[in-house]
């Protein structure tokens, strides 16, 4: 199979002169093509979508906007402009030139990384690969499709690094990639939450919101790494990710939009009223809620990580924003504050930071997911309901470290069995509630028309009006 380099695969790494790479793409990609019409968007890939796709990675070229069928999307390769002289910034390298090649004493380590990484982006494209059935606008049917395309573009960065920098090992975890499914019983994914589903819009939302946001710090500890090709892979990243993140915070506040204003109108706060109306009452929003930022936080793994210390102390994988931080960088001496059950108690301790490093992002993740949900109330504070959302504690619900199997209240307290039982229908999603929200799942496709659920977005895309075509059918 030929590929044109220069117009199938846009590139800055010189894809067109590296030969090896060459071969091993023209490998991997009907591979790749193969997948994402079995596991990409059901039923839709012959149609017309208005999608943003990345030429270069200048300002100039990275957004470009027009119609295109989702499997000759233009997935293509890029890495963010080299930084002049970089050092690594951290770690027992500190000092150092960043490396251009991998270190052969850290190769396995740094595969480990990309393979996981890697893993996420399809995984995320097969969860929610039926959802496009159920959209309520073609709006969010075309953020759907670019949330899907550009998880895709990601896995290419991630194999782009397995077959440029890591030999037949890397060609062999990247044909793995595609060969790995989620929920697949027999085969996969590697992190948890990438085996969930993913069955409504509002489920959608959510982890869009809160899941791409771990995506969001975990790239940004790996463009610290002192590993340069990975740095600026997920710098460029970055710069999609933002995206996802829009649709997740903007599609959840439609949501309470809608309920709030259905409940102004009709002056009524009744579950059963406003389920009869066919809106998503705020309690059940606020369980979803409790359930998705519950599971993302277990993907920053356990509270202590001899693995986290190694990444940082070999200069593998840095912290959300590394230089900005007043410390040494090496953190032998350092302690970090983390919690504990001890006597059926929460307690705060002190524990080596380079052990801690985990818990440190999933703080900063904490921080941030916060500024969204005050986003989220002011959404029902101007239309005047006397309700709030809140994030859960963060060892509320937690599968993996200390907290797995212990049973905590969303306030943080540790409880009996007994008392779970009692209240969990109040703090997680029920059955009832995620099929009341599966029966309002009904497909709207006419231009500027949406679901009842959802009230419409402030602004269409790139200047179009709302009531654009942004998908064609064929």
């Amino acid at each position: 199979m030929s590929i044109d380099y220069s117009e199938k695969i846009p590139n800055n790494v010189n894809l067109s002169t590296d030969k090896t790479l060459q071969r091993a793409l023209e490998r991997w990609q009907p591979n790749y093509l193969k997948w994402w019409v079995k596991m990409g968007p059901e039923g839709a890939q012959n149609d017309d979508v208005y999608l943003r796709t990345a030429v270069s990675a200048d300002a100039s070229g990275w957004a470009n906007f027009g119609y295109v069928k989702m499997p000759e999307y233009r997935w293509g390769i890029f890495l963010a402009a080299p930084e002049e002289g970089r050092k690594i910034n951290f770690g027992e390298h500190k000092g150092e030139p960043a490396w251009q090649e991998v270190p052969g004493e850290h190769r396995a380590n740094l595969r480990r990384i990309v393979v996981t990484q890697g893993d996420t982006e399809p995984a995320s494209v097969e969860q929610q690969r039926y959802l496009g059935q159920t959209c309520p606008s073609l709006y969010d049917l075309r953020n759907l499709f670019q949330v899907n395309v550009e998880e895709g573009r990601h896995l290419w960065a991630m194999v782009y690094l397995l077959h440029r920098y890591f030999g037949r090992d890397g060609r062999e975890e990247a044909e793995a990639l595609l060969e790995r499914h989620s929920g697949d019983a027999n085969n996969p994914r590697i992190l948890g939450a990438f085996n969930e589903e993913t069955p409504d819009w509002l489920s959608f939302y959510m982890f869009t919101y809160f899941t791409d946001r771990d995506g969001k710090f975990q790239l940004c500890a790996l463009a610290e790494s002192g590993f340069d090709p990975l740095a600026r892979t997920t710098r460029f990243m970055l710069t999609e990710e933002a995206h996802h993140m829009f649709v997740g915070e903007s599609g959840v506040a439609r949501v309470i939009q809608r309920t709030c204003e259905v409940m102004r109108n009709h002056q009524i706060d009744d579950l059963a009223q406003l389920r009869a109306l066919g809106v998503i009452d705020l309690e059940t929003i606020q369980r979803y809620l409790n359930f998705h930022y519950s599971v993302t936080l277990d993907l920053f793994g356990a509270d202590q990580s001899s693995n986290a210390a190694t990444f940082y102390s070999t200069g593998l994988k840095g912290r959300f924003e590394e230089t900005k931080i007043q410390d040494d960088h090496v953190l032998k001496n350092d302690t970090y504050k983390i919690l504990d059950v001890v006597d059926g108690m929460l307690v705060e301790k002190e524990v080596p930071a380079l052990v801690s490093l985990n818990e440190r992002l999933r703080h900063e993740f904490i921080a941030d997911s916060l500024r969204g949900v005050g986003r989220w109330n002011k959404v029902i504070e101007r239309i005047g309901i006397p309700f709030r959302l809140h994030l859960p504690h963060k060892v509320f619900h937690r599968r993996i470290g200390a907290f797995a199997g212990v049973r905590i209240s969303p306030d943080g307290r540790i409880i009996s069995a007994a008392e779970w039982e009692a209240n969990v229908r109040n703090w997680l999603p029920t059955d009832e509630d995620r099929a009341f929200v599966a029966s309002l799942m009904g497909r709207v496709v006419e231009p500027g028309k949406f679901a009842n659920w959802i009230a419409p977005p402030a602004v269409g895309i790139k200047g179009q009006p709302i009531d654009f075509a942004y998908v064609r059918f064929n």
